[in-house]
């Protein structure tokens, strides 16, 4: 059992009034961490570290926050396999999955470093003479990121690398799920050589966690709010953020369809399909949620999406041969369960899976999916996909769009110009052709629409969501005024 403190101002720290709540392994269920839970004073402590070293970091040489960023990224490399293993054990995601994690959130440490080259400015013509106008880009200040569980090294890392690139400072708002890992993400920037109270780690228990982000949304230090989440949580926090008139980020939920047209390469299609459904016991934001597929080639598809489906490994996350771990919490698989007795109960045929064995739920394919079960609008969240059959290219934008979400999509098509109209009519942030739903790169524009959020992380756009613009002119000469 290991004792998890808080990272302030580059240092370990207990919480006020040396609060405390217990962390359990996602898949045993034993005691593995007693966790800090940090309160509004905690945020007042960890608000002044980011403010004081505001002027520092903000200030620092490009060259100099260029290679901190890039040390950060080996540090985390190195440590792979360590931040590997402290995922397994606090999501229960396969060790795999938690290597990945370490890869991918160290390309985003990269990708960052290489942005601060791209912070730029423009200079715009005047309509007065011998006045130059700039438009320059400045940090905000202090930024809050708040993080989820279900990726937790990549979105931790993803709500700070590109803040911290464009010279702002940070506090983290751990998952309540994932303090051991997220907090390696301050020790890691920390050991890189960021100055003392750049980046800061807030853990906190679900039950303490909203009076924390209460307080730190409303202090006025806060200059920024970045959150990925629930849409439910999600609109709380854009409440917040609004009632304290601060600009806010949400990457929020998602109930990701891919269709599938009559020609379609369908191994690929199916393959696609396996990946983005059951990937993660399918708690991924971009889950593929609903498989819309022309009729004439039903059949065939699920035969081939069955054979995949059937083929996965459930058990243990640390057995190097499982592919599907359990899920975070034996209440998820519950309610996913629900989801899956209801669609039951409605008609619909559940081919394979379909009954959880504590917190494992094997993957689950369920066709005849009919709007009137609830399987076919709420995110499931979990390893459970739904079939729908379409007639025409209207009727799959139709279904495709019948969603409150719209974060990723797919669409599988030899008729790529085909596949491409369809593409600019789906109501989603992301979409991609001939390849599955589940899918990211760190430079790329990324975020939803509707009930999936607004704002984008990622590239040019994150650079944009995180400067400030300002206008500053320089008048040179005489400048004629009516009075």
């Amino acid at each position: 059992m290991q004792n998890a403190l808080l990272r302030i101002a580059g240092m370990d720290a207990a919480s006020s009034g040396e609060r405390t709540y217990d962390k359990h392994e996602s898949y045993t269920g034993d005691l593995l961490a007693r966790v800090s839970d940090a309160g509004p004073a905690d945020a007042l402590a960890a608000l002044a570290a980011a403010q004081a070293a505001f002027p520092i970091w903000s200030t620092t040489p490009l060259a100099q926050r260029r290679a901190c960023l890039w040390k950060a990224a080996d540090l985390l490399e190195a440590r792979a396999s360590d931040v590997a293993r402290t995922i397994t054990l606090e999501t229960g995601g396969t060790f795999g999955y938690g290597m990945f994690n370490a890869f991918f959130g160290a390309g985003m440490l990269r990708e960052a470093a290489a942005a601060v080259s791209h912070i730029q400015g423009d200079v715009i013509p005047s309509n007065h003479p011998g006045s130059l106008s700039l438009a320059v880009r400045q940090p905000l200040g202090v930024v809050l990121g708040i993080a989820p569980w279900n990726a937790p090294i990549i979105l931790g890392v993803r709500a700070v690398a590109m803040p911290l690139a464009c010279g702002n400072t940070m506090i983290l708002k751990a998952s309540e799920e994932t303090p051991l890992t997220q907090r390696l993400i301050g020790e890691i920037l920390d050991e890189a050589g960021l100055p003392k109270g750049a980046i800061n780690v807030l853990t906190s228990s679900r039950a303490e966690s909203p009076a924390l982000v209460e307080a730190l949304i409303a202090d006025p230090r806060v200059r920024h709010v970045n959150f990925t989440g629930s849409t439910q949580v999600g609109r709380s926090i854009a409440e917040k953020a609004a009632h304290y008139l601060k600009p806010v980020l949400l990457e929020l939920g998602g109930k990701a369809p891919q269709i599938v047209l009559e020609d379609a390469d369908l191994d690929e299609a199916a393959a696609a399909a396996s990946f983005g459904a059951f990937m993660h016991q399918g708690q991924i934001c971009m889950s593929t949620e609903k498989l819309l597929v022309q009729a004439s080639v039903r059949a065939e598809f699920v035969a081939k999406l069955l054979a995949k489906a059937k083929a996965l490994k459930v058990g243990d996350p640390f057995d190097p041969t499982t592919q599907i771990g359990p899920m975070i919490r034996v209440d998820a698989a519950e309610r996913v369960q629900g989801l899956v007795d209801d669609a039951r109960q409605r008609g619909a045929a559940v081919h394979c899976g379909g009954s959880r064995r504590g917190a494992l739920f094997p993957p689950t394919v369920v066709d005849d999916v009919t709007r009137d079960m609830l399987l076919y609008s709420q995110e499931s969240f979990g390893p459970v996909v739904a079939v729908i059959p379409f007639t025409s290219d209207d009727e799959a934008v139709a279904l495709a769009n019948d969603t409150e979400y719209g974060l990723s999509s797919a669409i599988f098509s030899r008729n790529i110009e085909r596949a491409y109209a369809l593409a600019m009519r789906i109501e989603s942030g992301i979409c991609h052709i001939n390849s599955s739903t589940v899918d990211d790169e760190p430079q790329m524009p990324f975020g939803g629409v509707k009930a999936s959020g607004f704002g984008r992380f990622g590239g040019q756009a994150a650079i944009d969501q995180f400067t400030q613009q300002r206008w500053i002119t320089i008048q040179s000469g005489h400048r004629h005024y009516p009075i």
